[in-house]
């Protein structure tokens, strides 16, 4: 096997784990399978969007399980697959080497995301979006007859 393709597909493999949020819904499901709302709320800062988009591509590369109930009313919950906790030693791992040798956030919390510091009221750093000025209301006195 050649040097170069057992770099693209280790490359792969942490672009796609380490993508923002990635590592965080594996290290949930790794515990147990969960519905949406369930993952919403153990991670931290994720959006709506951010956590459809991160299942979705996680799905996609068959390391979670999409499961829809025949219930009423129907129920969705997500699992590791077979290949998605194969990670968990990795994950193990990484978690560890964190411990030791990352420093602890400032507040104690994972850094947050553009959309809770919006909520928060706190700015990223970009400056504001301009509004469109608002158009004068038509009026009899000026419009044309």
């Amino acid at each position: 096997m050649r040097q170069d393709a057992i770099c693209a597909r280790f490359h792969k493999a942490i672009e796609l784990i380490g993508r923002r949020w990635s590592g965080a819904l594996i290290q949930v499901l790794l515990r147990k399978p969960a519905r949406f709302a369930e993952l919403r709320s153990a991670i931290p800062g994720i959006t709506d969007r951010m956590l459809s988009e991160r299942l979705c591509e996680l799905e996609a590369e068959g390391l979670v399980r999409r499961r829809v109930s025949t219930l009423v009313p129907v129920r969705v919950g997500y699992e590791l697959s077979a290949k998605g906790r194969d990670l968990e030693r990795s994950m193990t791992a990484v978690a560890s080497w964190a411990r030791q040798w990352m420093a602890r956030p400032a507040s104690g919390a994972p850094p947050s995301s553009r959309a809770a510091s919006r909520r928060a009221g706190t700015t990223s750093g970009r400056r504001p979006r301009r509004r469109a000025a608002a158009r004068p209301r038509r009026t009899p006195a000026n419009t044309r007859g």
